[in-house]
């Protein structure tokens, strides 16, 4: 494992070394239209630096929201150690630094005419967009799950009403009343995020619902930071907490919110909380672009990050195919940067050349302790690969103080990337 401080400055010196490398980019005079549809980390990101690189050019950020909610974190709402107001960020700040904003929902796409339409009928050209759409769920792929259902088994995997509702129906629960979790096959959004939802769930219940339990069912055998979270778990919650594996008939194949039970193949559970979190694609928008495959996701230059089935669209964050790189907030904001030098290159004649990525998805076991995973890649061989030693884990057996300052790093991260992203 890479050690703390030394991780952090690794990839902090990453991340500013590839900015240095487009720095004469700065004071350029190209007065390009560039479209960025979605105002995440991903799209926030790159609007922004878009704005540093290309100060003459024609910058429009689309975002739906007027305020963004965070999923990173929202976890830490769900178990009540956190108020959904401190996952809300305005764009204010983007607006204010020069970037136009429009609160509108981009329904279409012409790759060909290179113009996205919003929903009031509005239209905007663009010589290169960038799609940083996120992910959405594959309503009706588990039976029985659809977006109706999810009112009263909620998934919360996208931040806000869903979030506080879950959170609402956690606090609602009798003591002694049984939580579900079920969690579907990969890939899906943040790898880790059901892990540590089912610690701070776990933790939640422990604490304020002590004859309470959470089962969660998994459609995987193996995951993310499995050995820390299941030592975590043996730790902290050996009471609260069971895991079933698919081979352990974990895989959920139908839902029932009448009954509130979910069904296994060989057996039919009932809760009193039932949290889904159903198999999911790219977002709706990156369909109609044109830019997704039969997976329901979308293959990307690893450079450049332009689709490999359309021009002049670039897609960035959860909804692309970027594996081994997970679809997290730290990718999507590394994405952002990276692609939009890689856009300035493009205009200004020049071609983007392969650098270094690195990730790191921080997992709250309790809430006061973290564990982490770091993944380093190289993107020149025509994919993303993980380079050969770099990266790791967190330790095994770790005292508390090392679990601690994990999740006082988390924090910091989270400050930053925000920061970063919403200014």
């Amino acid at each position: 494992m890479i050690g703390s401080i030394d991780r952090r400055t690794v990839l902090g010196g990453l991340a500013l070394g590839t900015l240095a490398l487009y720095a004469p980019q700065a004071q350029s005079q190209i007065k390009a239209r560039i479209v960025i549809v979605g105002g995440g980390f991903g799209g926030a990101t790159a609007a922004r630096t878009l704005k540093s690189l290309l100060n003459s050019a024609d910058i429009t950020l689309v975002e739906a929201n007027e305020t963004y909610t965070s999923c990173p974190f929202s976890n830490l709402v769900i178990g009540s150690e956190r108020s959904i107001s401190e996952q809300s960020f305005s764009y204010q700040t983007l607006k204010q630094d020069g970037l136009s904003v429009v609160h509108q929902r981009a329904v279409a796409v012409d790759p060909v005419g290179q113009t996205v339409t919003m929903q009031d009928g509005t239209t905007l050209g663009y010589d290169r967009l960038i799609l940083s759409p996120g992910v959405d769920l594959r309503w009706g792929a588990l039976e029985g799950y659809t977006e109706a259902t999810a009112e009263r088994l909620p998934h919360a995997w996208k931040a806000g009403t869903q979030t506080t509702l879950l959170r609402q129906q956690l606090e609602a629960l009798e003591d002694g009343e049984n939580v579900i979790m079920t969690v579907p096959p990969a890939p899906f959004r943040c790898p880790p995020g059901p892990y540590e939802r089912a610690s701070l769930i776990a933790h939640y219940l422990k604490t304020r619902k002590p004859r309470s339990k959470l089962l969660v069912l998994d459609a995987k055998d193996r995951f993310s930071k499995m050995p820390l979270f299941l030592e975590a778990w043996a730790e902290h919650y050996p009471e609260h907490l069971e895991w079933r594996s698919a081979s352990n008939d974990g895989t959920v194949s139908r839902v029932d919110a009448e009954r509130m039970q979910v069904s296994t193949d060989f057996e039919d559970i009932e809760a009193a909380v039932i949290n889904v979190i159903p198999p999911q694609k790219a977002a709706t928008i990156a369909e109609l672009a044109g830019v997704t495959d039969a997976t329901g996701w979308c293959p990307i230059d690893p450079v450049s990050f332009e689709s490999t089935l359309q021009p002049n669209i670039h897609v960035i964050g959860d909804a692309t195919i970027a594996a081994p790189m997970p679809k997290s907030a730290f990718s999507a904001n590394l994405q952002g940067k990276l692609c939009a030098m890689a856009v300035a290159q493009l205009l200004g004649g020049r071609a983007p050349e392969p650098t270094v990525l690195a990730n790191t998805c921080y997992s709250y076991t309790t809430p006061n302790e973290a564990i982490s995973i770091v993944g380093v890649y190289s993107n020149g061989s025509g994919k993303f690969e993980s380079l050969p030693g770099a990266g790791g884990l967190s330790p095994l057996q770790a005292p508390a103080e090392i679990r601690q300052a994990e999740a006082r790093q988390a924090s910091d991260w989270f400050t930053a990337v925000t920061r970063e992203a919403f200014g």
